[in-house]
């Protein structure tokens, strides 16, 4: 388990294959509840090759030491993520 946000990750292995690949990740906020936006690609097993880019918001909280994942919401599409940028956009502006 991780004890702190940095070293927190969306990575999976089953063997030597990585089946989740983490490209890259945002901490969003630090703290007992500590949020993170994670990109990633996961292993297509059909395709013999890695598939789109997605996107997880996962939410951790620490209790005794270690971080535990508690609630997430994948964007399962470049599109999804758009559509959530321009809703946010629009609404910080008002």
């Amino acid at each position: 388990m991780a004890s702190t946000p940095e070293e927190l990750t969306i990575s999976y292995r089953e063997g030597d294959l990585e089946v989740v690949k983490e490209l890259d990740k945002e901490v969003l906020s630090k703290g007992a509840w500590t949020t993170i936006l994670f990109r990633y690609q996961e292993w297509n097993n059909a395709k013999q090759e890695y598939g789109p880019e997605k996107y997880s918001i996962r939410r951790y909280q620490k209790r005794n030491g270690e971080y535990q994942q508690k609630s997430r919401f994948n964007i399962s599409s470049k599109e999804q993520a758009r559509k959530i940028i321009e809703a946010l956009s629009r609404w910080i502006e008002e």
